[in-house]
């Protein structure tokens, strides 16, 4: 089912768009608009993507808060309520999210913890926010309830941003709001194999690094104005993605896969070539100079307990 539900809340109102599905996606929709007076229902005739049906989704709303729901995904009793109340409560605030659950296809829920501690609920300023983000993306999606008037002020996903689009708009609301950290348990991910993240990440962690630099770069060159840390906010966040490359460049060549294992390494000094001079880099090329074979053999040798290599 490739339909996309954007929900929004006081008075509620829902809108379910069909992404041109190839299944019963639209008859299911249909009946249920049929049923219910608050139900608009919208099908595609031809495939949009999901940027553009999102981005149609926001245009549309027009209470006070939304929330954007893909099929896959469910909400919790009271989770609205609860989003709701905190942010009634807290007008500055941008958006809200928390906790979630991933389901498997044999039903087993694993939680997926965005949000801890001993409070119920968080606020934290939107530069703390991007802080604790980094460059990565740390909000359930359907969880997250946005005020609707920012959401439209600050406008809608990034079209070259098709797999980091969420990171970056979490990070651009947050640079115009506080951000609500409810600990509760708001929605449910199933997980399944048509899945677009899992088929999106079937072709390999490359095309995530670069997709997250790119949502990196468009945050700070349409919202780096707003920060008043933004220059050691930019520094690190290219710092922590360039880590995080050398980390994948050291497991493709644990792995004997070099060609892989070259392109983070490229990645990583693109993204930012002081990262040569992190203990990181340092480990890593220290094994490159061993050599793939020599390095293995020692790695077989070690004892678990003290290798600390990724």
């Amino acid at each position: 089912m490739d339909s996309i539900l954007a929900q929004t809340v006081s008075p509620l109102r829902v809108l379910i768009i069909d992404d041109a599905s190839p299944d019963n996606s639209a008859e299911v929709a249909a009946e249920i608009a049929k049923g219910d007076s608050r139900v608009t229902f919208l099908r595609h005739p031809l495939n949009r993507g999901h940027i553009a049906t999102y981005n149609e989704g926001i245009e549309w709303a027009s209470s006070e808060y939304m929330l954007l729901l893909s099929a896959d995904d469910y909400l919790l009793p009271g989770a609205l309520n609860r989003a709701i109340q905190l942010m009634d409560a807290n007008s500055e605030m941008a958006f809200t999210f928390g906790n979630a659950l991933e389901r498997s296809p044999s039903g087993a829920e694993t939680p997926i913890r965005a949000v801890s501690g001993n409070a119920d609920a968080h606020i934290l300023s939107g530069v703390r926010f991007i802080e604790l983000s980094g460059p990565r993306n740390i909000v359930p999606t359907p969880t997250a309830v946005v005020r609707t008037q920012l959401q439209h002020n600050v406008g809608g996903y990034r079209s070259q941003l098709t797999h980091s689009g969420d990171m970056e708009m979490w990070l651009r609301l947050a640079a115009h709001g506080s951000v609500g950290m409810l600990k509760a348990y708001q929605a449910v991910y199933r997980r399944h194999a048509a899945n677009m993240s899992l088929a999106y990440f079937t072709e390999g962690l490359l095309p995530d690094m670069e997709q997250r630099k790119a949502a990196v770069d468009c945050f700070f060159q349409t919202c780096g104005h707003r920060l008043p840390t933004k220059d050691r906010l930019e520094r690190k966040f290219y710092w922590l993605l360039a880590r995080d490359a050398i980390g994948l460049a050291s497991r493709a060549f644990n792995a004997g896969k070099m060609q892989t294992s070259q392109a983070f390494c490229d990645l990583a000094l693109r993204i930012c070539p002081s990262i040569r001079w992190s203990s990181a880099w340092v480990k890593f090329s220290s094994k490159r100079l061993m050599g793939y074979h020599a390095w293995n053999l020692l790695s077989r040798r070690a004892s678990p307990s003290t290798r600390t290599d990724p």
